[in-house]
Order: C-alpha cells, then sequence, then structure tokens
C-alpha cells in the first residue's frame, strides 16, 4: 500500500441495482470506512460543508474519534452534498487506482437512493412539468417568484422550502424549441462550412433561457456550422441530487435514443448546460450499460470545448470585433469535472482586448440545493470565497457557464458589497456581441 495516488483517476460503474447497494448494514459498514479516511486526511475540509460538518461531528464526539459518532447523525453530512465531485476530482489522493477505492460523492449518492426522502425538492425536480407550466403562465409565475414580492415568496417559502431571499431563474414565455423553428443562415464561406452540431436545449435552455441557444447557434452559423436544436427531455440531474436513479436511467435512455438518431445523420452533441453535458458525458454511462448512453457520450460536447477545438484547428471564422471590457470567468464546478481544462477562457480570449480574469472557486449554489431555505446560508458562506476573489478583479461582470452559479455568485456580492455594479451572463453571449449578435 502506498499513500497517495499519481495515477489519473477512474470511476467505477454505480452497482445501484445488486442487492447489497440499498443493504443497510453494508452502506454503514462503507460509510464508517470513508469516514474514517476522510478524518485522517482532511484535505477537503474548504470544500463543500459536508467535510466540516462530518469533522465537527468526529471532533465533538466523546474520543475525538469516528466509532463515538452515532450513525443517525449520518444524514447531516449527506444533506450538504451537492454532488459537484470536486472532492473526487480535486482533492481526494485516495480515488481509484488507489486501493483505498474513495468515491465520496456515489457514496452520498448509495446513501440517498437507500434511503429516498419524500420531500417537496421531488417535486421541484419534474423540471419538464415545471417548465412547460411555467412557461405558460411565465408573466405570473416570474412576479410570484421575484424576490420583490415579499408576500407571494413568503408563502412559497412556506410551503415550498424555498428561502425568500434566493433569486429564483425566470421562464421565457415561449421555449427555445419554439423560437429555433426559425433558421441561422449559415456562412458558406466559413472554415468549418460542412460540420453539423445539434443543440441539446436542456430544461434550462429551453425553458429559462432560450437566447443562450439563439445566441450559441449564431456563432456556430458564423462559422459555418449547420445547427439544429433538440429536447428529448431533461438529463435528470435535479432527480440525481435526490438519489432517484432509476428515474434518471429512464430518462437517459429517452434521451440517447433521439439524440442517437442526430448521431447517425453526422451531427456532434452539444449540452447548452455544464451540468448537462457532465451527465451525458460521465454520469450516465456509470448507471447503465444501456449502448445508446455509452455512444451518446463520445459524441457529447461542452459549448467552449467546441469552439475552442475549432479556433485550434482551423480558425474560427473572421468578424470577432475587440471588446474593452474587463471580465471575471468562473469555471463551474461542473464544468470543472468534465476535466477538460479553462475552455471557457480560451474562448473569451479570443476575443481582442477583452481583459480575462479566471475564477476557479465553487459558487455555492450546488442546483436546487442552494436555494432551499434550509441550505441558503450555508450556500453564500461556501461562495464566500468566489465572490471576494470577484471583488479583487475590478471586472464589469462575472461569465459563468453555469447560469445559477453566475447568480449566486451576485447575490454573494450584494452580501459584500452592496453598492457593487457587477452583472453576471454566459460567455457565450460576449462572444456572441463581438461577432455582432443582436437579440
Amino acid at each position: 500500500m502506498y499513500e497517495g495516488s499519481l495515477d489519473a483517476p477512474i470511476r467505477h460503474k454505480v452497482d445501484w441495482q445488486n442487492p447489497d447497494f440499498t443493504n443497510p448494514e453494508k452502506i454503514d459498514e462503507e460509510m464508517r470506512r470513508v469516514f474514517d479516511i476522510c478524518h485522517g486526511c482532511r484535505r477537503c475540509f474548504n470544500l463543500c460543508d459536508s467535510f466540516p460538518k462530518l469533522f465537527d461531528l468526529i471532533d465533538e464526539s466523546k474520543t475525538g474519534e469516528l466509532d463515538a459518532v452515532s450513525s443517525d447523525q449520518f444524514p447531516g453530512v449527506v444533506d450538504q452534498c451537492t454532488l459537484c465531485d470536486m472532492c473526487y476530482l480535486t482533492k481526494c489522493p485516495y480515488v481509484p487506482p488507489h486501493e483505498f477505492n474513495l468515491d465520496f460523492p456515489h457514496l452520498m449518492l448509495r446513501y440517498r437512493y437507500a434511503y429516498p426522502k419524500k420531500t417537496i425538492q421531488n417535486q421541484l425536480a419534474e423540471m419538464d412539468r415545471n417548465g412547460s407550466l411555467g412557461t405558460t403562465l411565465a408573466p405570473v409565475v416570474n412576479w410570484l417568484t421575484s424576490t420583490d414580492n415579499q408576500v407571494g415568496r413568503t408563502l412559497i417559502e412556506k410551503t415550498v422550502g424555498l428561502d425568500r431571499r434566493a433569486n429564483l431563474p425566470k421562464f421565457s414565455s415561449s421555449t427555445l424549441m419554439s423560437q429555433a423553428k426559425d433558421p441561422e443562415p449559415i456562412n458558406q464561406n466559413a472554415p468549418h462550412f460542412g460540420e453539423k452540431v445539434v443543440l441539446y436545449a436542456t430544461c434550462f435552455g429551453n425553458y429559462h433561457q432560450p437566447d443562450l441557444g439563439l445566441a450559441t447557434r449564431y456563432i456556430l452559423a458564423k462559422n459555418g456550422v449547420d445547427v439544429q436544436v433538440a429536447y428529448p427531455g431533461c438529463c435528470g440531474m435535479p432527480k440525481l441530487e435526490q438519489g432517484n436513479i432509476p428515474a434518471v436511467v429512464h430518462q437517459a435512455e429517452i434521451v440517447a435514443a433521439e439524440l442517437c438518431q442526430w448521431i447517425d445523420k453526422g451531427y456532434t452533441v452539444m449540452a447548452l448546460i455544464p451540468s448537462c453535458a457532465l451527465m451525458l458525458k460521465q454520469e450516465w454511462p456509470l448507471l447503465t450499460d444501456n449502448p445508446l448512453v455509452a455512444k451518446l457520450a463520445k459524441h457529447t460536447v461542452d459549448i467552449a470545448e467546441y469552439i475552442v477545438k475549432l479556433a485550434k484547428t482551423k480558425g474560427l471564422a473572421a468578424g470577432i470585433q475587440a471588446l474593452e471590457q474587463r471580465v471575471t470567468a468562473h469555471i463551474s464546478c461542473h464544468s470543472r469535472a468534465q476535466n477538460m481544462g479553462h475552455k471557457a477562457v480560451e474562448m473569451l480570449k479570443l476575443i481582442p482586448n477583452l481583459d480575462v480574469s479566471t475564477l476557479e472557486r465553487c459558487s455555492g449554489h450546488g442546483g436546487s440545493w442552494g436555494t432551499m431555505v434550509d441550505h441558503f446560508d450555508v450556500a453564500l458562506k461556501v461562495g464566500k470565497p468566489a465572490a471576494r476573489t470577484t471583488l479583487t478583479h475590478s471586472s464589469t461582470q462575472v461569465l459563468s457557464e453555469c447560469p445559477l452559479a453566475g447568480e449566486h455568485i451576485i447575490q454573494g456580492l450584494d452580501a459584500l458589497s452592496p453598492d457593487h455594479t457587477i452583472t453576471t451572463t454566459h460567455p457565450v453571449f460576449v462572444l456572441a456581441q463581438a461577432y455582432g449578435w443582436q437579440k
């Protein structure tokens, strides 16, 4: 046995259909094995709140060791995990192939699957149902969920558990799928004419921010890429956060079946949101042996990853104008988890005169987790270093590929410096602006 590992991390399949996966005794045995190793290491103390929670339980116990911590205290540790994967990818020296074989996020997933909670968050995870309803009633829903609507948000907090202070994404009155019916002219003289991409709209892009898909299509069309848009349904990340693995696998098979039809026609699949790209690339293949899921994983790209590839091969089409701006590029956790480097930063640096600072700190949001009344204050605490660092950059904007993370950083900035004038947007909009895109 050797201390730590210099080998590239690998990830094992989630054996969720094995009866031992939900065996209470085996789960407790594995939790104690992993928690004891974490206790002896503590490199993850400054990531999510799971680790401080665990270490406090141990330090405040009678013996100062894990043996004095009751198993009924473990849910408090599990609840703080946002499945960001940063402990696995950036901190833990004991991930496979090390013989300690630690995968903390997937152990938390196992616990949630074995001990599901019947909470309102299960209903919040029904993204397509909620998205269809929210889009249909967008003016009413947006008014009701605005933080300025104190009466409405107080009622929502008491009934649904969403913290009244948390900014919630607005619904668009028309979906990306409906707006994308009008084609974008393709630049036939561009260096990448002939390439084909299908945008996987994602629930966020389809229901909340269609402009993200339209701006992406505009950039790619400028570069000669034939762009189509598809949306078979949500990737299931919100349900994965709840531990509902069967629902995620069911969604994976539906989405993969449709998107693989595009792959067979020569299209590359591009997911508009990092969390969704991560699901298609990495999480789904660990949950199912479906061959279409495996095929989709090999043909899925992130937005910035693909644009940087275009730039590095044949170069981008002419027409990018200089932007005299100073911006902070936030690398979201699920962008980092794709293990592809700072592609958003590389993409932004293609714009002349754009001053780009990099922010590689967790926003603290964690999907719907950070909006809940039980977690909002912790989410702000976790994201405080990111907000503080942003202030030091003297930027006018913080650009994040994860729109929820960007908004949460702004809320952290509001707490630190109420008079700040920093705004947030997706980095794609900045590149589209440099290309002359106007909505």
